[in-house]
């Protein structure tokens, strides 16, 4: 069975210096940087959600493996994250 695309692309390796408005820029308008939540500087990586997977594979393609404010990107499709699950379980001998 064929693993469909996504359309969000997760990006790593991002610098310490970038911006939400350099990683919009560069893949506007559909970028999430992810920040610290005691700091609020940049964690290194983000979210990119395009309306298209044609878009979403354009983006991938030309931007994987550049080199952004001084830093090597990799860019890959977003994993999708499954809501934990509870074991009811009897303990009925």
């Amino acid at each position: 069975m064929a693993k469909r695309f996504t359309t969000q692309l997760f990006v790593s390796r991002l610098s310490a210096y970038t911006t939400d408005q350099s990683l919009r820029q560069l893949f506007a308008p559909f970028a999430r940087l992810i920040k610290d939540q005691q700091t609020q500087r940049p964690k290194g990586f983000g979210f990119i959600t395009f309306e298209s997977e044609d878009d979403a594979q354009k983006a991938l393609k030309a931007l994987n493996g550049k080199i952004v404010n001084g830093r090597l990107i990799f860019v890959e499709t977003a994993k999708e994250v499954e809501a934990p699950t509870t074991s009811l379980k009897s303990n009925k001998d």
